[in-house]
């Protein structure tokens, strides 16, 4: 933080940066995929669930399992993803320091 500040202007600097990157988070988006492709799951940097596209190929009514389990990883591939964009950003704001407390569950 800069230099001359007190505590409290520090603390109000750091969340409007962290405000900042939760906003551009949200409009960010990561891919993830299963099956080479014919599920994919589109999750933002919030990590929520923006889209799943399935290519009607993998769409079996005789094997419907297959098609939960391709969603499910799909989507764990996104989340994974997401997680690792959210860390990215964090560590920009951290420049590169692993600060304990940045990686709240909830937070990003």
């Amino acid at each position: 933080m800069a230099k001359g500040m007190n505590p409290l202007q520090q603390v109000k600097v750091l969340q409007e940066k962290i405000a900042r990157i939760q906003a551009d988070l949200a409009v960010k988006t990561v891919e993830g995929s299963a099956g080479g492709g014919m599920v994919v799951a589109t999750v933002n940097g919030r990590q929520e669930v923006i889209s799943i596209r399935i290519d009607p190929q993998v769409v079996d009514p005789q094997d419907v399992e297959m098609l939960q389990d391709l969603i499910v990883a799909a989507v764990n591939d996104g989340l994974r993803k997401a997680q690792e964009l959210a860390a990215e950003e964090m560590g920009r704001l951290a420049g590169g320091l692993n600060i304990p407390g940045l990686n709240i569950p909830g937070l990003f």
